[in-house]
């Protein structure tokens, strides 16, 4: 008898592959590697969450991705970030232009900040459609009108009037959502999109953000340092530390079974319904200073693993399973 054959499934399609990357910034009191040999892969129709307290070098990387650095002081001394055979970190300013927002698109954290307070809503949407689209005001009116329909905002042609400071929290980050969308990206850098908007809003950003990416069979990198929030939202994880990648995985996998000590401290702090402790485990000390990373592993400081070892060797990112790569040199030996 014979099998019947398997359906064929096409491998799911590359759309931003960074390798290797490094950002300094050169100030007067020495060189800071913000961004310290980061890489991975993204897919069509995949949320990658990269995850890690302030100061880890997540917004760091996703912005030299967009090449939107102020330069001094922050320079990108290595690595490349390829997208269609493109390497977006050595495009001039003029290629660069042509990749914003049709290519790879970013949200920003606050959307007032981000949003011209001296001109509606509608201005700011028309005129990116007009300068991109090369639509007629009117047409360009309607699209805009459209979209803020798309992203679940009530109203949307009355919202066109409206400036930043009249829009509510929520309704100003769907605007930007908008914004981000506008142009079809392929890949969106979402920085940390939720982190002023209360509890409820949260949900509902993240919510909307979710159906957008299956909607337009899009990528998105989201920026987050809460690791809850990157599990409810990601199909892989991966946690940064003093600029480097200390581990990546499928995200109920790293939830579940954390292979590095940085991750399981991440997930200790988290609040649940079945913990009856006063106050949550917190990471002991801070974050080294950029300025003067420790040797060897540099979360060696903070780690409650810690040998001697892990104060001399640099541990890589080695792979420890499918899909699974942890950069500690105790992996399989500690349970974290």
């Amino acid at each position: 008898m014979v099998e019947p054959a398997l359906p064929y499934a096409p491998a799911p399609q590359v759309v931003l592959e960074v390798d290797d990357l490094h950002v300094e910034f050169r100030t007067e009191r020495g060189v800071l590697k913000a961004v310290d040999g980061v890489g991975y892969t993204l897919h069509r129709g995949e949320v990658l969450a990269i995850l890690g307290e302030s100061g880890s070098g997540k917004t760091v990387h996703a912005r030299a991705l967009l090449q939107i650095l102020d330069s001094p002081p922050a320079f990108v001394t290595g690595g490349t970030a390829m997208m269609d055979d493109v390497d977006l970190l050595a495009l001039d300013e003029h290629d660069m232009q042509g990749m914003r927002g049709e290519k790879i698109s970013m949200l920003f954290q606050d959307p007032h900040t981000a949003l011209d307070p001296v001109f509606t809503v509608g201005d700011q949407l028309v005129e990116l459609l007009r300068t991109r689209r090369s639509l007629a005001r009117r047409s360009a009116r309607d699209v805009a009108a459209d979209l803020l329909d798309k992203v679940g905002i009530a109203d949307p042609r009355g919202r066109l009037d409206n400036f930043p400071h009249q829009l509510s929290g929520g309704i100003a980050q769907r605007v930007m959502v908008a914004m981000a969308i506008a142009l079809d990206p392929v890949v969106l850098l979402a920085d940390e999109p939720t982190s002023s908007l209360d509890v409820t809003v949260q949900a509902q950003v993240l919510e909307l953000l979710q159906q957008l990416v299956a909607e337009m069979d899009m990528a998105m990198v989201l920026i987050t340092h809460n690791l809850a929030v990157a599990v409810g939202l990601a199909d892989r994880i991966a946690v940064m530390y003093s600029g480097k990648l200390m581990e990546t995985g499928p995200a109920w996998e790293v939830y579940d079974d954390p292979q590095h000590p940085y991750t399981a401290a991440l997930l200790r702090s988290i609040p649940g319904l079945d913990r009856r402790q006063d106050r949550l485990p917190a990471i002991k000390g801070a974050p080294p200073s950029l300025l003067r990373l420790p040797s060897g592993c540099v979360f060696h400081p903070r780690c409650p693993h810690v040998i001697q070892a892990c104060k001399e060797v640099v541990p890589p990112l080695l792979e420890i399973g499918a899909d699974r790569y942890s950069a500690c040199i105790r992996v399989g030996e500690i349970d974290p």
